[in-house]
């Protein structure tokens, strides 16, 4: 029966004090842990001094919570780890947007250089052709007429084409000997 006592006793100003504050400040906190079991020891020796008792000490073995506490708690920690996970697929997200705007900016980059490149070579291949024509032109004038005279017809004169043109005129010249 003293046994059954001396634990209601403790027990009950445990909960007393432990209800004072939050889970989490009797889970982390040691100072307040220790400081409160030696409060207890007090109160419990307040309450059996006159059975010839005395308590030196007193130990949490171990924290138990109430039913909807552990839901709380758990649906506090799910809550809480979607938000982490919620902020790192943002995060992600996040990267993966830069990375492909990088992407995205270097092949613009590169396709510009490259654009300009070609559009260099083409130049310089058709100031090359026009020195070459130029040339060609000085050399032999009339040739070069008449050869320039083949390449339009090659490009008007294409397959089933029917084209009707003045016999005297330049573009006749070639086609009619004169």
């Amino acid at each position: 029966e003293a046994n059954k006592r001396l634990d209601d006793i403790i027990y009950s100003k445990i909960n007393e004090e432990v209800g004072k504050v939050e889970a989490h400040v009797v889970i982390s906190d040691k100072n307040y842990v220790a400081d409160m079991l030696q409060m207890v020891v007090e109160n419990a020796n307040e309450h059996i001094k006159n059975f010839g008792m005395e308590i030196t000490d007193v130990r949490v073995k171990r924290t138990d919570l109430p039913e909807e506490n552990y839901n709380n708690i758990f649906n506090r920690m799910k809550t809480e780890r979607e938000k982490a996970a919620k902020t790192y697929r943002s995060e992600g997200q996040e990267e993966a947007q830069k990375i492909r705007s990088e992407a995205d900016k270097e092949a613009t980059i590169i396709e510009a250089n490259a654009y300009k490149e070609a559009e260099k070579i083409k130049g310089e291949g058709d100031a090359e052709a026009a020195r070459i024509y130029a040339e060609a032109y000085n050399r032999d004038p009339e040739f070069y007429a008449f050869w320039r005279s083949l390449q339009a017809y090659k490009e008007t004169l294409k397959e089933n084409t029917t084209i009707v043109i003045d016999k005297d005129s330049e573009f006749a010249k070639y086609l009619y000997g004169e």
